[in-house]
């Protein structure tokens, strides 16, 4: 008799979750999953069953993961030194070769594994794969702390998506098997490119108009400047906040990141702690937010 209770607690949350079931159903939703939030095999477990049953309930899920992590263990143990310029690492052609081995191979296989343990139906590739993502060369820009000024900066072979090319992904959808992308793509050049993940996720997430896109990290969110999570933001709100100093670091391409895929079409971007148990069921199927939501306004 004693457990009742929590049979009922079950069968309320159950029935809470069906219009949030109902407002996603067969919506796209992309899904970040970064480098630092696949470090806990209870928590990838979680995050796979989450995946599983997003499908199953009638969404379609594509999982872009990262892998810097894994990929600077991966240097490390083949003696490559890495070059920094600007504190950022540049991809040369031996760096690049292992960026793919790594992304597109070991960690790839290993998401789609464990998803196919949870009873799903994973394919894994990459955008190379069916030209799926063409990239072209980044140069990113540096602030130079004893002059102020800006710098570009050449990283070798780090790419930003050019072009999504939807009909392998439409194709793979179409045939209920969850897509798990790695972030390596292809020239005009036929060079391979190693691309952010979440620049990656951007691109699909937009070219797709998906429902949702959420970033995995392993921050709460957004932080105001007392560090307390921010739990909906409009895109004008978002460059306020870069503007007068809120928003800082790694957050910013973030939130570029998030700004481009609402502008491309997505309905609303959330940045989210990927470490959090269940944090994608939390965030689409309940109505307590798992971290900050971003919407055009």
């Amino acid at each position: 008799m004693t457990e009742l209770p929590n049979v009922h607690v079950r069968a309320e949350v159950l029935a809470q979750a069906l219009p949030h079931m109902q407002r996603y159903d067969q919506e796209i939703v992309v899904i970040k999953y970064g480098g630092h939030a696949m470090g806990d095999r209870a928590a990838a477990e979680d995050f796979a069953e989450d995946i599983v049953l997003l499908e199953q309930s009638g969404l379609k899920p594509i999982v872009v993961h990262g892998g810097g992590p894994q990929i600077g263990k991966m240097l490390d143990r083949l003696g490559i030194q890495s070059e920094f310029r600007g504190g950022l690492r540049v991809t040369d052609e031996a760096t690049v070769e292992v960026v793919e081995m790594v992304l597109a191979g070991s960690i790839n296989k290993q998401i789609v594994g464990w998803i196919s343990a949870e009873g799903g139906r994973a394919i894994g590739l990459c955008g190379k794969d069916g030209n799926m993502v063409r990239a072209k060369r980044a140069m990113k820009t540096v602030r130079d702390p004893g002059s102020e000024t800006e710098q570009v900066v050449d990283l070798g072979l780090v790419g930003e998506p050019e072009h999504v090319e939807r009909g392998v992904l439409d194709a793979v959808l179409k045939a209920e098997l969850i897509p798990v992308l790695a972030p390596v793509a292809y020239g005009a050049d036929g060079q391979t490119y190693n691309v952010n993940a979440d620049t990656f996720a951007g691109a699909i997430a937009g070219a797709l108009r998906a429902k949702r896109l959420l970033l995995l990290t392993d921050v709460p969110g957004v932080l105001d400047k007392d560090k307390k999570l921010i739990p909906e933001l409009t895109v004008e709100d978002c460059r306020r906040l870069i503007a007068d100093g809120t928003i800082t670091g790694g957050m910013i391409p973030k939130i570029e990141t998030c700004i481009y895929a609402i502008d491309q079409g997505v309905e609303a971007v959330v940045i989210l702690n990927g470490k959090v148990n269940h944090a994608v069921l939390l965030e689409l199927f309940t109505d307590y937010g798992a971290g900050t939501l971003i919407r055009r306004g």
